[in-house]
């Protein structure tokens, strides 16, 4: 029986001696966490977890691998972020005094320290999941308050890395820093939402703020976390779809690394880009700032995001040579009544929190005497270690000290923007939690209109009310949130200026609101406001290469990007009208470019016209010459009895002077703007009005040429004569001017001339001019011309030694010559002429041929008329009386009164 009970009792003492075995190693921890933060817990239903980067990073320990790994302590403390977290901390006292929200609930708080490390944060994530803190209340595996939800954490990465493990619980999250637009996939983070808005809305509205400015050649810098990354992404598409270049894109490194900064410092300086755009965290930024203030670059504007624009880590006076008129995007500022007092009022004698110690510490530059001091200085001592510096004073705090006498970041509630998300964020969960407990059972959202319980509630429960929660802050500004987890975005611009109190100031000088993701958006900016940190105080121009003004075109640089062009002069007859514009502009028919290639104008018609100097000195001779011929007509009337008018058939000598007229008063029909009418009258009257002066000169040499064979001939031929009577003369006239009229009948008819706009001889003139029409009936009508004055000449020639004492044959003969010379001239300077020139040629040859007719066949004849009346008798005209005056000129004879006082009849053909 003994034997049994022990057997029984060794069974049940090895089976608890295993299940407590199990259960411990169930429960052991893998590693222990070295967190610290704020805690108030006790005697409050629900707790709300928050995340905040007190220090800016870890310090670097050298892992031996020896020993037991241990948690990563913090350096370098952040004031900034210090007072959000206070933020957090008045808004869940100003929740819990209130009536209208959470009546009955009183909500505590859990911050914890991510040191702005991933590491640290998903640290703090794992044990607000879990519970598993050695040094804080178990909330998860106790019967403490459950946690409701998580502030943080902080930056973009940050909270990218905590939401990646909250959103498998589907645990509610709300950022108030982490404005990263991969944040709002909800694919990848179901539970996060935030009160920041999207860099989505941010680098949409800096591109467009780069647009406003017309700055085309920019510089981009980058925090090396999704938060630079993206933000930089989305910034270079938008501004890339306006035409903006980017001349150089850096990286900054996470860790210090001075090679990476000096490359980043150098590729500023050789940079031409005057306006650089940096996303990324003042943290991060900090080493890049401190390297350029060593160096002198200036004449640089830097857009913020907002993650840095009101930081005091940046914002220094010591960097104003470089960094003032900064532009930089800022979310809504508010001033919350309150704070400001129960900012003053943390004392590390108030509370026993490490991080207040050390807030006490790094303020007033003293050593707290207490342990936790002393735990602190030994931090301080390792970071030396590490090569990091820090100033501890010998002095110690004696707890009399007043925030009130110092000014750092702190204090400053000037620019309550990240303060003031958070503070949003706290009444986000408040009025969800809120909405969760005012549901009434059979009215709920979830299945079977069931209700949740406000203390027995899961995550993806609050998540739905998280969702749907819509509220009014104190500023009268309205929180929402899209399917995406995002508000609204809106952002002030802000301009770093100088205070006269020799600090920075942040001037407001615009906003950009933008809803839908950006599709709709509103930019507005006071442009005399801003602060330019320019040699002139002018808005700085950033751009690869000057726009091409009007007149020019962009030429594309092989290798390059587009916004790096030549500016190319438009070519002769093209234009561009706009500025950079890519191709030129062919200017219409009838149009030409002016000088500065900006502007079509109409071409100058040119042609010879009635108004200017040439034409009007044209015209004066044609009607000088037709007025001469008009006067020899008017003598050869007064005189027409006598000898030297009566020789050789005067009614042909007035048909010439008729028709010499006509020659001359044509060639006015050739000035003045082209017509149709003119173009078809002028070349044929003047061929008929030359046909018919030759056709009565060959009726006049033909006689004259019967006496020359008459004269030579035989007493006894002279039966044989041919007589050639003044009807056959004038026959003679008559037969050549109807050929003549037949051709221009038949040109006018089956292919006139008409009025040409000639654009091929000069590209910036349109001559107006008379297009001939058929080339093959000009040359018959004017060939019909000379073919009659060869005839003439060649009659005349024969009869050019008629032994009379008056041989018209012989001036007749220089007359011919004297026309022969004129066209055989006229038809080189006529083709290598153009425009009004042209006509002036053919215009200078019609009146040179007429002038040389009229004063071949009627000038002698004046003279001796007018001047030699003595001589104009039967007897000497006849050459029947010998002159002995020698002055006065052989002229041609009256052979029609000495055929008729002969018996010749016949004239031989042989010489």
């Amino acid at each position: 029986m003994d034997s049994k009970m022990f057997c029984v009792i060794l069974v049940i003492f090895i089976y608890l001696q295993d299940q407590i075995y199990v259960e411990s190693q169930e429960c052991r921890l893998i590693g222990k966490f070295d967190l610290h933060g704020f805690l108030e817990s006790k005697n409050h239903e629900l707790i709300i977890g928050g995340m905040f980067p007190f220090h800016f990073r870890t310090i670097l320990v050298n892992d031996s691998g020896l020993e037991e790994p241990k948690s990563p302590k913090c350096e370098g403390f952040n004031f900034r972020s210090l007072r959000w977290a206070q933020a957090m901390m008045f808004a869940i006292n100003e929740i819990n005094r209130r009536t209208d929200i959470l009546p009955n609930i009183t909500l505590g708080y859990q911050i914890f320290d991510s040191c702005f490390t991933i590491s640290k944060s998903v640290e703090a994530t794992l044990s607000f999941l879990t519970g598993q803190n050695e040094t804080h209340p178990n909330f998860r595996c106790s019967a403490g308050a459950p946690l409701a939800a998580v502030i943080g954490a902080g930056g973009s990465a940050l909270s990218i890395a905590t939401a990646r493990i909250l959103g498998l619980y589907y645990f509610p999250q709300v950022g108030y820093a982490s404005s990263c637009s991969v944040l709002s996939d909800k694919f990848q983070f179901p539970s996060f939402l935030r009160t920041i808005p999207s860099d989505i809305a941010q680098s949409k509205g800096i591109a467009e703020l780069v647009t406003y400015f017309g700055w085309t050649w920019v510089g981009t810098i980058a925090a090396d976390d999704d938060y630079g990354k993206y933000g930089i992404k989305l910034f270079k598409e938008e501004v890339e779809k306006h035409g903006v270049c980017i001349s150089f894109s850096e990286t900054l490194p996470r860790i210090y690394n001075k090679e990476v900064i000096d490359k980043i410092v150098d590729t500023i300086r050789k940079s031409t880009a005057n306006i650089i755009v940096i996303f990324s965290s003042d943290i991060d930024l900090s080493s890049l700032m401190e390297a350029l203030a060593e160096t002198n670059i200036t004449g640089k504007t830097y857009i913020s995001s907002e993650a840095w624009t009101t930081s005091a880590l940046i914002a220094k006076p010591s960097y104003f040579s470089f960094l003032g008129g900064t532009i930089g995007f800022a979310i809504r500022r508010a001033e919350i009544p309150g704070f400001e007092q129960f900012l003053l009022d943390i004392h590390p004698e108030h509370g026993n929190d490490d991080l207040v110690y050390e807030f006490w510490e790094e303020a007033f530059n003293c050593t707290w005497p207490t342990t936790r001091a002393a735990f602190y200085t030994n931090i301080s001592i390792e970071a030396n270690v590490a090569g990091r510096k820090r100033n501890i004073s010998p002095e110690h705090c004696t707890g009399r000290e007043h925030l009130e006498s110092i000014h750092n970041t702190y204090t400053d509630v000037s620019e309550l923007r990240i303060t003031y998300s958070v503070y949003k964020s706290v009444y986000t969960i408040a009025h969800a939690l809120h909405d969760l407990d005012i549901c009434q059972d059979g009215f709920g959202p979830f299945p079977e209109n069931y209700c949740a319980n406000l203390l027995d509630f899961e995550p993806w429960q609050l998540m739905y009310y998280l969702k749907q929660t819509k509220f009014q802050v104190f500023t009268n500004e309205s929180i929402q949130f899209d399917e995406s987890g995002d508000v609204e975005g809106y952002y002030d611009i802000l301009n770093w200026q100088w205070n006269t109190n020799v600090s920075m100031a942040y001037t407001k000088i615009g906003h950009y609101k933008s809803t839908g993701a950006g599709a709709n958006f509103e930019i507005k900016i006071d442009n005399s406001s801003i602060f330019w940190n320019t040699p002139n105080g002018m808005p700085p121009r950033s751009v690869c290469s000057e726009s091409c003004i009007p007149g020019t075109r962009k030429g594309i640089r092989q290798g390059e990007p587009v916004c790096c062009f030549d500016c190319i002069a438009c070519a002769d007859g093209e234009i561009t009208n706009e500025t950079d514009a890519r191709e030129c502009i062919a200017c219409p028919s009838d149009f030409w470019s002016n000088s500065h290639k900006n502007e079509c104008v109409l071409k100058e018609v040119e042609f010879l016209a009635t108004d200017e100097a040439l034409g009007i000195t044209l015209i004066f001779l044609a009607v000088f010459g037709a007025s001469l011929v008009i006067v020899f007509a008017i003598i050869y009337v007064m005189y027409r009895e006598t000898a030297l008018v009566k020789a050789n058939d005067r009614e042909l000598s007035f048909v010439i002077q008729v028709s010499l007229v006509c020659t001359f008063m044509t060639s006015i029909l050739f000035v003045g703007q082209p017509e149709e009418w003119s173009c078809m009258a002028r070349q044929t009257t003047l061929a008929l009005g030359f046909s018919l002066c030759l056709s009565c000169i060959l009726g006049k040499t033909i006689v004259l040429m019967l006496s020359k064979r008459a004269a030579k001939s035989k007493v006894a031929d002279k039966s044989k004569l041919i007589v050639v009577k003044p009807v056959h003369q004038k026959i003679v006239a008559v037969i050549g001017l109807t050929i003549q009229v037949g051709i221009c009948t038949a040109y006018l008819i089956m292919k006139p001339p008409w009025v040409y706009k000639n654009m091929e001889s000069q590209n910036i003139k349109i001559i107006l001019e008379c297009n001939e029409g058929s080339i093959e009936f000009l040359c018959s009508m004017f060939g019909f011309d000379v073919f009659l004055a060869i005839l003439c000449f060649l009659t005349a020639f024969v009869a050019r030694k008629l032994p009379d004492n008056f041989n018209e044959a012989k001036f007749i003969t220089f007359g011919m010559l004297v026309f022969f010379i004129v066209w055989i001239s006229f038809v080189p300077a006529y083709l290598s002429t153009r425009g009004k020139f042209k006509v002036a040629v053919e215009i200078f040859a019609i009146l040179a041929s007429s002038f040389g007719l009229l004063g071949c066949i009627f000038v002698p004849k004046g003279y001796i008329i007018l001047l030699k009346p003595e001589r104009n008798t039967e007897e000497i005209v006849g050459g029947r009386q010998v002159t002995n005056d020698k002055s006065a000129p052989a002229t041609s004879a009256s052979i029609t009164s000495e055929i008729n006082s002969t018996t010749v009849s016949t004239i031989v053909l042989d010489d």
